[in-house]
């Protein structure tokens, strides 16, 4: 029986921290290794947008991943309302609208897993619960998030 390829939801901190001195050792082991790893790597326009004002050698890592390994998908009316009711419900504030639009897509285009290396807005206990509060609240399902760090299977290494 094969098993089933885990969907992890990037944002715009991991293909950052592909050459970010602090990230690159996980970020890079998981990149990689995609094809090993059992992974679907998805992305969406919001992180393309994001990534228009960054060096150009990670505007072009997307572009490096083999394209039967990546899920692209586009920003949604839904999406937005699910962004703005993280806003409402007070679980960041609205200078990290970009962060809650990431947590909205990888929510309704089900990911399993949303990875970030935003550890302020994102990958923190408080917010993840008020996160998969608003989600569970609204009729979603609540979100895995996590750093890369979890992700990376020690004793293959």
């Amino acid at each position: 029986m094969e098993s089933k390829k885990t969907i992890l939801y990037v944002d715009t901190s991991v293909i950052g921290g592909y050459y970010d001195e602090e990230f690159s050792s996980e970020t890079r082991h998981l990149l990689d290794n995609l094809f090993e790893a059992n992974f679907f790597i998805m992305f969406s326009s919001v992180t393309e947008d994001e990534l228009l004002n960054a060096p150009n050698q990670v505007q072009q890592l997307l572009s490096k991943i083999p394209d039967e390994l990546k899920i692209r998908v586009e920003l949604s009316r839904e999406a937005v309302q699910l962004a703005d009711a993280y806003i409402s419900a007070k679980v960041v504030g609205k200078t990290s609208r970009e962060d809650c639009l990431h947590i909205a897509l990888a929510t309704i285009y089900n990911a399993d897993v949303l990875v970030s290396w935003n550890f302020k807005h994102i990958v923190n206990i408080f917010r993840i619960k008020g996160y998969n509060s608003v989600n569970l609240k609204l009729g979603y399902k609540a979100i895995d998030i996590r750093s890369l760090k979890e992700l990376i299977n020690y004793e293959e290494q």
